[in-house]
């Protein structure tokens, strides 16, 4: 009698003990909730502005804007005091928070565009929806592939039928050119050691409008493009150079769910 008395007693604790851990947590939580929600000033890109653009060029193209505490980059800026006689690293969109990486010295600016060409290779020019084009998530020194699609002709065969076909392996990106984004969103900053001319791999906004590849290809691939630019369809992947080839294969209908 005496065991199961005390048994229910410290059952009784322990429920106790539980609810008030409960407690403790839900008011902890809706506390860091609100830590969360505190608004932040930081500085937006209001007006596009060019990469190599010096910061004290900028205060015509920036606004303060408050945004909730978890939605700011650490990095991000809230004033340019501090910045002073540095440039933009790449070109800087509307929308985007000001961020301590995209601003370097002089000396330590890379524009966009500025990869070396391979010997014997020509650049080609061709625009794309987003979703063609990794998402928008391409940057000069990438290398993708270039799939061709076609509604007909791709087979002799059977020149009636549609075809799909990895056409030109790692081509390298040498310029992305990309409409500025209509409206301000939050977005996370990429690390301090990470290349300025880098898609944000946190950057989960939609792109718009479409995207001007440039890409460095033999005189043969380059017909490709142009040709599938004109008649047909395509689609980039993201390629590097240690991509894995499984040689040349035509997809039709019947290869898909094989």
């Amino acid at each position: 009698m005496k065991s199961r008395l005390l048994a229910g007693a410290a059952a009784v604790i322990l429920a106790i003990l539980g609810a008030m851990l409960v407690v403790s947590y839900a008011q902890g939580a809706d506390q860091r909730a609100v830590k969360n929600m505190e608004p932040v000033d930081v500085l937006v890109v209001k007006t596009a502005i060019p990469a190599g653009t010096p910061v004290e060029s900028m205060t015509a193209s920036l606004a303060t804007k408050q945004l909730p505490a978890a939605a700011v980059s650490e990095s991000s800026l809230k004033s340019l005091d501090e910045s002073k006689g540095k440039v933009a690293a790449v070109d800087l969109v509307p929308g985007e928070q000001l961020v301590a990486e995209r601003l370097v010295a002089p000396d330590e600016l890379k524009v966009q565009g500025s990869v070396e060409i391979p010997a014997g290779l020509q650049e080609v020019s061709f625009q794309l929806e987003p979703d063609r084009v990794v998402g928008g998530r391409l940057a000069p020194g990438d290398h993708v592939g270039v799939f061709v699609s076609m509604d007909k002709g791709g087979l002799e065969d059977k020149a009636d039928k549609e075809t799909t076909k990895l056409t030109v392996h790692k081509a390298l990106v040498t310029a992305v050119q990309r409409s500025p984004e209509a409206a301000p969103t939050a977005v996370p900053a990429p690390s301090a050691s990470a290349d300025p001319n880098a898609a944000n791999p946190q950057d989960t906004t939609l792109p718009v409008g479409s995207l001007m590849l440039t890409v460095a290809v033999s005189d043969v691939d380059a017909a490709k493009i142009i040709f599938a630019a004109e008649y047909g369809k395509m689609w980039l992947s993201k390629e590097p150079t240690n991509a894995k080839n499984s040689g040349p294969r035509i997809i039709q209908r019947s290869e898909v769910y094989k």
